[in-house]
């Protein structure tokens, strides 16, 4: 960990946690992921952005051992990850004010031991001077919790973005140098915690392209200095087009299930439609999560366990309620034993959604050629659906 430069007066430092492979006990981390503060020194004052996560804290502290003075502290996000060395920071800084969002302040007095007298609220839009260099606070909230701001420095056109436009990606470099990466690394992030907020996300994006900009600095990944790199990409994920996609999480207990997926994703393929078939049982939620941003449809197989569905497809089901991707059309195919109300329990698992369900399909045992025919008609209705849905690229 060190201090870098990134413009005159604007230096990142960025903990690196290159065997992080688990954020909040539930997002897989492929690539690791990294935590950004930033330092903003201008003629009359200095300005921390952010800290780290508190397992990097003694290492943070010992960098910035050689900045004598901290007059501001900016907190854009409550969570660990970026506020967790807050308290140790106002210590080592005890002129520092900690400035944030009225809501943060409720949630810092609730979440760390820091004292009310130490806190001063930024209201939307207003300006702190650091001389040559000022600081714009921009409220975004929901992006992703409500509390969440932004900074933006006019004179430098730099915009301080927090979880906004971040990347859970391990790297050395500064900038990036790899779009294709970034891109991959920032769809998954956006997949797995933006995605929820998609309405707000569009909202913070319109008010945020009043502001020029030619950096952007996330709290995760590399900095942006071709910042339309990122704005383009979401403004393409939270959009109302689809892909000619259709995402197949399914389990299959004794083969029967895995039958008719099998038979589902050629009779797709040969219809013109692309399909990511993921096996729960060795799927990388994360992925999962990534193809759901653009997918026009989602069709579920399960076996039956015990009257309901497999546990995993529950899982997988009840996760893709909670990131409300814009899809629109659904399905359930499920096998079983005895007797079943697995597609009854998959279709509540996804109802909030609201997606039109294109078809079910099951069978008892082994699927007969009536199963198949079946398949086929499912098959014909997605594409039926998406060949008539505007939004639908072909």
């Amino acid at each position: 960990m060190q201090i870098r430069p990134l413009r005159p007066g604007i230096e990142i430092i960025s903990s690196i946690h290159w065997e992080r492979r688990l954020f909040d006990a539930l997002i897989p981390l492929p690539e690791g992921t990294s935590y950004n503060a930033y330092l903003v020194k201008g003629s009359a004052g200095t300005a921390l952005l952010d800290s780290t996560d508190p397992v990097f804290a003694k290492d943070f502290l010992e960098v910035i051992k050689d900045v004598d003075t901290i007059d501001y502290i900016v907190s854009h996000h409550t969570e660990q990850d970026h506020s967790g060395t807050l308290p140790d920071l106002l210590q080592r800084y005890p002129n520092a004010k900690l400035l944030c969002s009225k809501k943060a302040e409720e949630l810092l007095l609730s979440h760390l031991p820091i004292a009310a007298e130490r806190i001063r609220v930024v209201a939307d839009g207003e300006t702190v001077s650091l001389g040559d260099k000022t600081l714009q606070f921009l409220y975004t909230p929901w992006v992703h919790w409500p509390e969440t701001m932004s900074t933006y420095v006019p004179e430098q056109k730099c915009l301080f973005s927090c979880d906004l436009f971040g990347s859970h990606l391990a790297t050395s470099d500064l900038f990036v140098t790899d779009p294709a990466l970034v891109l991959e690394g920032a769809k998954r992030y956006y997949a797995e915690i933006m995605m929820p907020f998609r309405p707000q996300v569009g909202k913070n994006l319109a008010k945020l392209a009043e502001y020029p900009c030619n950096l952007i600095c996330p709290s995760h990944g590399p900095v942006y200095n071709d910042p339309a790199l990122i704005v383009d990409a979401y403004q393409k994920w939270i959009s109302p087009r689809l892909k000619n996609e259709v995402v197949l999480p399914y389990i299959s207990m004794h083969g029967s299930t895995l039958l008719m997926v099998n038979r589902l994703t050629d009779a797709l393929v040969r219809l013109g439609v692309t399909v990511h078939p993921f096996d729960l049982s060795v799927t990388d939620i994360g992925k999962l999560a990534t193809t759901l941003v653009d997918a026009a449809t989602i069709i579920v197989g399960t076996p039956t366990v015990h009257v309901g569905p497999h546990p995993a497809v529950i899982y997988a089901a009840t996760l893709a309620g909670m990131l409300r991707p814009k899809l629109k059309y659904a399905g359930v195919m499920a096998s079983y034993g005895w007797s079943s109300k697995a597609i009854e329990q998959v279709a509540g698992a996804i109802a909030n959604l609201k997606p039109e369900i294109v078809g079910t399909v099951q069978c008892k045992g082994l699927p007969t050629a009536a199963t198949m025919a079946e398949i086929d008609a499912l098959a014909a209705a997605v594409h039926k659906a998406h060949a008539a849905d505007p939004n639908v690229l072909a």
